[in-house]
């Protein structure tokens, strides 16, 4: 997948020495944030953690049979998941990349099996125990001793010698490369259609935590509005942020931008203050049990200027319009057109000379998956997909205007059975943002 604007600004931040921008929000805790007494607006806030439900194990093992139909259809017989979401998607375990190969083998007929380090066994053993993948067998490695050999030997003892091999798509190059050389007769192949094909679609309980996702980065959003003020930097609004996110229980991340920086749609690492009058975008998102948020509010601490307004409204119609035209059955490109369509009717064209980036991205336990509000998306074996019930995209139309500013609004759309909505409320104004007046203003 594709590096998300987050770990982007995280790593241009580190890289130029600034100790803001991307932030998490498990630094306020540490000392991150405020230093002084919280503002009211935030002090205010109250945990929302009791109300995140975690995934079951029966809800994961209908996941993997779920994978196993795919698999099917897809004429995949086996999937190898080395790490990432996908991983925790199927089994309920996290682990951490590296150049020593982690397999969990799921094949479309047979047991799983696991391929780990040896000195890992315990580890392994101990994050398998709690998951619908309790009773793996584990299959270890020393060393000197081939790791891709353990998975192509485990795929032929389920009668899994030759056939195709699905790869999901974050695992290292050389791992798919060395597992084709050890079992030649063996087709690697991208497993997308079966991790995203399973992905894609949320039910009940995932659209339910990403709502909560949602609303808990609205509820940061507007407490640190209310907290203001002129003068403050990237860096202290940022720590505001992380505040808020501590208070409200879940972890969370903040690209803030000011003035001429909102024009560049992931902003920039130079240092940045607030002044009156000049436009401020937040974008970031919380994690709730695995699920994201991704949400942008931009708006003037004070008095807007009239462009500023007019931009804020076409942008706010774009993203109305892309909602309205969202419904099972239509294509995903259809979206990012009925958007585009709007900005550059109002003079902000063509093409993507101001708005110049695709309408939105699929979200889930990743902020940025599969599949994609854009033209000549094409899904990973060369589908055209059209939206069905239970997908979650980002609704994220701008305008950018290179040396003055720039408008994104981004809520989470939802589609349902006979159309869409959104997990949070659509910004009202520029000046009033969340519909209610900025105390510190």
């Amino acid at each position: 997948m594709p590096l998300s604007r987050r770990t982007f600004l995280a790593l241009t931040t580190t890289a130029a020495g600034l100790p803001i921008v991307h932030l998490s929000a498990q630094r306020g805790a540490r000392g991150g944030g405020p230093t002084g007494p919280l503002p009211p607006s935030i002090a205010s806030l109250a945990s929302m953690r009791d109300q995140a439900t975690p995934i079951s194990n029966d809800e994961r093992r209908a996941r993997i049979e779920r994978a196993r139909r795919l698999m099917v259809e897809h004429r995949i017989d086996a999937v190898a998941l080395t790490g990432g979401t996908s991983l925790d998607y199927f089994t309920g375990m996290r682990w951490g990349g590296g150049e020593r190969l982690f397999a969990i083998v799921l094949p479309a007929k047979g047991d799983p099996f696991c391929v780990c380090p040896a000195f890992e066994e315990d580890r392994a053993r101990e994050l398998l125990a709690p998951g619908p993948l309790s009773s793996t067998e584990v299959r270890t490695w020393n060393e000197d001793e081939s790791p891709f050999e353990r998975v192509a030997q485990g795929l032929k003892d389920r009668g899994i010698g030759a056939g195709r091999l699905g790869i999901e798509e974050t695992t290292r190059f050389v791992f798919a490369d060395s597992i084709a050389s050890a079992a030649p007769a063996l087709k690697v192949a991208s497993a997308t259609p079966v991790t995203a094909g399973c992905r894609m679609i949320k039910d009940s309980h995932e659209i339910a935590l990403m709502r909560l996702a949602s609303q808990t980065t609205l509820k940061a959003y507007e407490a640190v509005y209310h907290a203001l003020s002129e003068g403050m930097t990237q860096g202290q609004v940022g720590g505001l942020i992380s505040a808020a996110y501590a208070r409200l229980g879940f972890p969370g991340d903040a690209s803030v931008q000011v003035g001429e920086y909102t024009a560049l749609p992931h902003g920039s690492i130079q240092p940045q203050t607030i002044r009156e009058g000049t436009i401020i975008m937040i974008d970031d998102g919380c994690t709730v049990q695995g699920y994201q948020s991704d949400i942008t509010r931009t708006f003037v601490l004070g008095k807007a200027t009239d462009k500023m307004k007019k931009v804020f409204d076409i942008v706010h119609q774009a993203q109305a319009t892309a909602l309205e035209a969202a419904r099972p059955g239509v294509r995903l490109e259809a979206l990012d057109a009925a958007a585009r369509k709007v900005i550059v009717e109002a003079g902000y064209g063509p093409g993507f000379k101001y708005f110049s980036h695709r309408l939105g991205h699929g979200m889930g336990m990743d902020g940025h998956e599969w599949p994609y509000l854009v033209k000549n998306n094409m899904f990973g074996w060369n589908q055209v997909l059209t939206l069905q019930p239970g997908m979650v995209f980002s609704d994220e139309p701008g305008i950018y205007i290179k040396g003055e500013f720039g408008v994104r609004l981004e809520d989470d759309l939802h589609v349902t059975d006979s159309g869409a909505e959104l997990f949070t409320p659509q910004s009202p104004s520029i000046e009033n943002p969340f519909g209610t007046t900025n105390a510190s203003a």
